[in-house]
């Protein structure tokens, strides 16, 4: 049975498919996978602003503490463990 042969688009990702490939260079979708003429995304109704690579993204969030610095919950945590543990020794004798 010969194999089929793949789309010119990619559905799942929208990359251009070589006429011979057995995958998408940049997905990985292929006729084990299914080649599909549209995305599983296609029913979702996203709005048109989802899909701009214009580079209008919002910036991500900022961390609040210094890169290689825990933060607060992290200590607070550390020492709320350190006291309970604490506590249990000195119960424990």
């Amino acid at each position: 049975m010969p194999r089929p042969a793949p789309p010119t688009e990619c559905a799942i990702c929208g990359a251009d498919i070589p006429r011979n490939a057995k995958s998408c260079p940049e997905c990985g979708a292929d006729e084990r996978t299914g080649w599909r003429e549209q995305s599983i995304h296609d029913g979702l109704d996203l709005p048109d602003e989802a899909w701009s690579d214009d580079g209008d993204h919002p910036a991500p969030p900022q961390v609040s503490h210094r890169p290689g610095e825990l933060p607060w919950y992290w200590i607070a945590a550390a020492v709320l463990l350190a006291l309970t543990l604490g506590f249990m020794v000195l119960g424990l004798r």
